[in-house]
């Protein structure tokens, strides 16, 4: 067995190999896109004008909506404005939250249940002025925003925080004990001084 350093040197000779410098990918694609450029020209210098100034408009129309298409995939934002918010309607009170949650949880949707009764929690406690509506607060920063109110439940925030996320964003199912729990904590923060 080689040494690290005996390895080292081996795999440096391995890679000086010129097999591995002959033809690189960009010189072959530069080659084949040349080749197929000069064959396309060759074909429209025996066709008929009007079929060639034809083709020509639409390979140049073809070529501006991709060059468009490609600045617009790389400017385009991949999640939509606020979709991390906790809150995606500040105007729903904290007993409307809390009441689908609670309907949710009754009808066995125990995902949704979950989701709501998070933004329960997070709509008491703006409400009761522990907490400031900042644009679009993700859950990990109201469990950190919360912790100097309640450094007693910041063990149960995070958790409820972290299913909150699994649950909304992992697209993970949340089950009866795991809604229960955020409800719970709903409860907890809403008598906690």
């Amino acid at each position: 067995m080689p040494t690290p350093e005996q390895g080292r040197e081996l795999l440096r000779r391995e890679l000086l190999d010129p097999a591995y410098h002959q033809d690189d990918v960009m010189q072959r694609l530069l080659d084949w896109l040349r080749r197929w450029v000069l064959d396309v020209l060759d074909a429209a210098s025996n066709a008929p004008p009007l079929s060639a100034f034809a083709a020509m408009a639409i390979g140049l129309l073809l070529v501006l909506a991709l060059m468009w298409l490609a600045t617009r995939a790389r400017t385009a934002p991949h999640r939509r404005a606020g979709a991390d918010s906790v809150l995606l309607d500040a105007s729903v009170s904290a007993s409307q939250w809390r009441a689908r949650a609670e309907r949710a949880l009754t009808e066995g949707r125990h995902s949704d249940a979950l989701i709501d009764g998070f933004r329960a929690l997070v709509a008491r406690q703006v409400e009761r002025g522990r907490l400031d509506l900042v644009p679009a607060p993700t859950a990990r920063e109201v469990t950190h925003a919360l912790r100097s109110a309640y450094p007693d439940q910041a063990a149960e925030m995070s958790e409820g925080a972290r299913l909150f996320e699994l649950v909304l964003y992992g697209d993970r199912r949340a089950t009866p004990e795991q809604a229960a729990f955020v409800l719970a904590l709903d409860d907890e923060l809403a008598v906690a001084r």
